[in-house]
């Protein structure tokens, strides 16, 4: 998602440093999950791992390319929406 905001809604043709930083934060927190694999969305997680400046963020292009997403990966919609 973060990869079609950077390209979509700031209209770059690679990752800006931004958008490389945020990446590499969500790797580094989803790896740190106490809940792995199980783990459900982060919006009904009981426990916010990332810093607020961080979630908001996150926030900001899910709400852009949240919507989107029916076109760019149907299947991964279908599952997410499955998965609650």
């Amino acid at each position: 998602m973060i990869r079609l905001y950077c390209r979509k809604k700031e209209k770059n043709d690679e990752l800006c440093d931004t958008c490389k930083a945020l990446i590499e934060y969500a790797h580094n927190r989803l790896e740190q999950c106490p809940f792995g694999e199980q783990k459900g969305t982060c919006k009904h997680c009981k426990i916010h791992c990332y810093k607020p400046e961080m979630r908001k963020q996150m926030r900001m292009i899910m709400r852009y390319i949240g919507p989107r997403m029916i076109v760019y990966a149907p299947i991964q919609v279908l599952k997410h929406f499955l998965k609650k």
